[in-house]
């Protein structure tokens, strides 16, 4: 495994260049090997576990769903409180900022984005209670997806652009993620069910989120610092593609629903038309008979 590693290792530094010091050692960073055996076994899981599952009662998860689902609202919250006092405190150039003017504060970022990218490891339950609960319907396209790329990818954020321009995706993300856990965690209990009205409003925060952090990023293509520009159009396409498929569950699960609710209940006024329709032919021929019967 050792010698795994350093292969690896010496690749990605040809490919990529000098890495960060600044997070030499810390946990999961040195080697590129632990987060892609987690995102393997990832994948694994995801394609065996409904297949285990198949004949199996689904596990309720309620209590610990609970649980699961505040803690990661709390820590949400807490990265996105100390992304945006980060920012301030190191006077973060919206347009574009590099990874080695912010002092201190760049420390700080560094610091809450290692928890950020830890959090893409935690989210992997996410699917895993899908599994266990058997609602192998949300384990989409998109949803495997973007749990399996955004590891790996902020893997490599952390080890050579750990801070600077990165911060603007990750702040907008763990504000999204505050209302999205606290969401989840609230439908967990049945009796709050019927008061939770803003889950489409997450889709439509995700995508917004999205847009804007194509435009802050191609703002450091257009106004350069020494932030890396290979990363920025990396992030651009990678942005491109989620809002490609965000917006098409949005259309499968809002619009077409919409679409299918307006149809039934055209089609229960028709039947309700037809149905009256019905009855008052009956009663007319109902009418006829007898007048023929007193003729």
């Amino acid at each position: 495994m050792e010698h795994l590693d350093k292969t690896i290792n010496s690749y990605l530094d040809v490919w990529l260049g000098p890495r960060d010091p600044r997070v030499k050692g810390w946990l999961l960073l040195e080697n590129y090997t632990p987060t892609f055996i987690f995102s393997v076994l990832y994948l694994l899981i995801v394609w065996l576990g409904p297949k285990y599952m198949r004949n199996k009662q689904p596990f309720s998860c309620r209590g610990i769903l609970v649980v699961y689902n505040l803690g990661l609202t709390l820590l949400s919250l807490y990265m996105f409180y100390e992304l945006v006092t980060g920012v301030w405190e190191g006077g973060y150039n919206f347009y574009c900022q590099d990874t080695h003017s912010g002092g201190e504060a760049d420390m700080k970022i560094i610091r809450v984005l290692w928890w950020y990218y830890f959090s893409k490891l935690i989210e992997f339950m996410d699917t895993f209670f899908f599994i266990l609960r058997k609602n192998n319907h949300q384990i989409t396209v998109l949803h495997v997806y973007h749990h399996a790329t955004m590891l790996n990818i902020w893997w490599f954020v952390m080890n050579w652009v750990p801070c600077g321009h990165s911060y603007f995706g990750a702040t907008l993300n763990s504000f999204i993620h505050v209302l999205m856990y606290s969401y989840y965690g609230l439908s967990a209990v049945p009796a709050m069910r019927p008061y939770l009205w803003w889950k489409k409003y997450i889709t439509q925060g995700q995508l917004t989120q999205f847009v804007l952090t194509i435009f802050q990023t191609s703002c450091g293509v257009v106004w350069p610092c020494a932030f890396p520009q290979g990363w920025l159009y990396f992030q651009i396409f990678y942005m491109i593609s989620l809002i490609i498929l965000f917006t098409n569950f949005y259309v499968q699960t809002y619009n077409k629903k919409a679409s299918s609710r307006r149809k039934e209940y055209q089609n229960g006024s028709t039947a309700t038309v037809n149905g009256y329709t019905n009855s008052f032919s009956s009663l007319e021929n109902n009418v006829k008979q007898r007048k023929q019967r007193k003729d």
